[in-house]
């Protein structure tokens, strides 16, 4: 269940205990919407621990940059290198 069940969840729950006066035999709408509300609140907690778990940044890598002191004295005649036949 994603954040937007949850908060739907504490949405459906407000308004079952809240905003109905509805009188249902055998069932107590404002317990069913609070228990909806509480199961809510648990479930955006969760998300929200398991999305800062996976928001870990990882520093960048420096690269290394080797200077090679061979390729600085190379010597170029113009013909070894196939352009002077």
């Amino acid at each position: 269940m994603g954040l937007g069940g949850c908060i739907i969840l504490i949405a459906v729950g407000a308004i079952l205990t809240f905003a109905t006066d509805w009188d249902m035999q055998g069932v107590n709408l404002d317990l069913v919407g609070i228990i909806l509300m509480i199961v809510g609140l648990i479930g955006v907690t969760t998300f929200s621990s398991i999305a800062r778990r996976r928001r870990v940044v990882v520093p960048p890598t420096t690269t290394q940059v080797v200077d090679d002191p061979a390729a600085h004295h190379r010597t170029r005649d113009g013909y070894s290198d196939g352009y002077g036949l």
